[in-house]
């Protein structure tokens, strides 16, 4: 059999022009879903790479050029518009992201220019297709152009919504907030929580390093069901950051504890390791599926219970309650930059109702001298420290337990507020690829 003849660049593996097309139909649907509807990232991308039967490295194409797109959407707009005559329609949302689809491949993921422009135009069919000469010309133009489009860009600034860009101003001040957005433009690692065993004993096993806190941390792509460990059950993903909020609940070994908004379940096996005998509760019936599927497969066991946290009661009082609240997740931004452009300040605030009404629900479930710890993944002061204050204005039999920096080795410098709080921020840890934005707060029902 005659061995195929090698094309492209040495070194580098050539995707066939059908595949690499179907890789665009699958991102151009993720945009569209995620800009033109609010669905979010990962729901749009599942749904968009089942319909083009991608696998492998077709689909960590179209991943990679959805989230550049939404990562870098203030940069490319910004590129692309001094090149059309007259803005875009309202309505045209899919002319304008599959410019954006083009412009992301030139600019920022390096993909020849000719397979770029040309299969990007593609794109512009049916209904689009008056579309289709303006898009040829355009993405020509900035293949020409090239990262000179970029030189004078503030890409932070414009890469961040006006309103995220002042809230973090005011909660941190304007260099923060600058690094916070700069930390937003980074490709995620991947973290990893060992669950059975010591962590220092998995760092070559899995490729990783070994975090101050105790995380591994991978920044070599692969199939995390390949990894050494995951089917045996030994570790699970979890960011470094949402790893330390469970911590925060000390010795649990034996204690009965309640994980409220559980799904997908990644606290619930932190405190289940532990020795806690844990009650997951969440509403979403179809998300608890999610925390059965990641119990069975660690191999632990937690009573669940498909519920309103906000009316649902446990049958007696119990040692401590690990409330991780829905929140507008502008602290894992990185991971999911679609929440720069699905979330509102309307959102924030009504988010924030929700996490009160959990907090007072929580606060009827302890015993006298338990411990609840409140944590979100949200930047935001009202989701956060302004959360903390109302609840024990109204509470007045609870108070602040604060965190001690030798409870939790290794925790970047900073992330212990004066409070005694625990805030971290994306910008943080900068030496070791950053981590995501969680604030967690420790409090005690006093005995009276």
């Amino acid at each position: 059999m005659n061995a195929a003849k090698p094309s492209g660049k040495k070194g580098k593996v050539q995707s066939k022009p059908q595949v690499q097309g179907s890789s665009r139909r699958a991102a151009l649907s993720v945009l569209d879903a995620v800009l033109g509807r609010q669905i979010p990232l990962d729901l749009a991308f599942e749904r968009a790479v089942s319909q083009q039967k991608l696998s492998g490295p077709d689909r960590g194409f179209a991943r990679a050029m959805a989230a550049t797109v939404l990562r870098r959407l203030g940069q490319i707009d910004d590129a692309v518009d001094p090149f059309l005559r007259r803005p875009l329609p309202k309505r045209a949302i899919t002319p304008r992201n599959i410019l954006r689809l083009g412009a992301a491949q030139i600019l920022f993921l390096e993909t020849p220019a000719h397979a770029a422009v040309s299969e990007t135009t593609d794109l512009a069919s049916g209904k689009n297709k008056t579309y289709r000469g303006l898009t040829n010309a355009v993405l020509r133009r900035i293949a020409e152009v090239g990262p000179e489009l970029l030189e004078d860009q503030n890409a932070a600034r414009l890469n961040t919504p006006e309103w995220l860009w002042q809230s973090w101003r005011k909660s941190y001040g304007n260099e923060t907030a600058l690094a916070i957005a700069e930390a937003h433009q980074l490709e995620p690692p991947l973290d990893i929580s060992m669950l059975q065993g010591d962590p220092a004993d998995w760092p070559e096993k899995l490729e990783a390093t070994l975090l101050p806190t105790g995380s591994l941390r991978r920044t070599i792509s692969a199939a995390v069901p390949d990894l050494a460990g995951f089917a045996d059950g030994v570790w699970q993903v979890q960011d470094a950051a949402a790893a330390l909020p469970a911590r925060m609940l000390g010795d649990v070994a034996g204690k009965r504890v309640i994980d409220l908004c559980a799904a997908p379940g990644g606290k619930t096996a932190q405190l289940v390791s532990a020795g806690a005998n844990v009650i997951a509760v969440d509403a979403g019936v179809e998300r608890m599926p999610r925390v059965h599927e990641n119990l069975k497969r660690l191999g632990l066991e937690a009573e669940t219970v498909i519920a309103d946290a906000t009316e649902w009661r446990p049958e007696t009082p119990v040692d401590a309650i690990l409330l991780d609240a829905p929140c507008s997740s502008t602290g894992t931004i990185r991971r999911r930059p679609d929440v720069l452009w699905s979330k509102r300040p309307r959102d924030v605030m009504s988010l924030a109702e929700i996490q009160a009404e959990l907090l007072r629900a929580a606060a009827d479930m302890l015993k006298p001298g338990a411990m609840l710890v409140y944590a979100c993944c949200s930047l935001e002061a009202e989701e956060g420290p302004e959360q903390i204050v109302t609840f024990l204005e109204d509470c007045p039999e609870f108070a602040r337990a604060p965190l001690a920096p030798s409870e939790i080795a290794g925790l970047p410098d900073g992330a212990i507020t004066a409070d005694g709080d625990l805030r971290t921020l994306p910008s943080m840890w900068p030496e070791h690829g950053g981590m995501d934005g969680f604030f967690a707060a420790r409090l005690i029902k006093q005995i009276q």
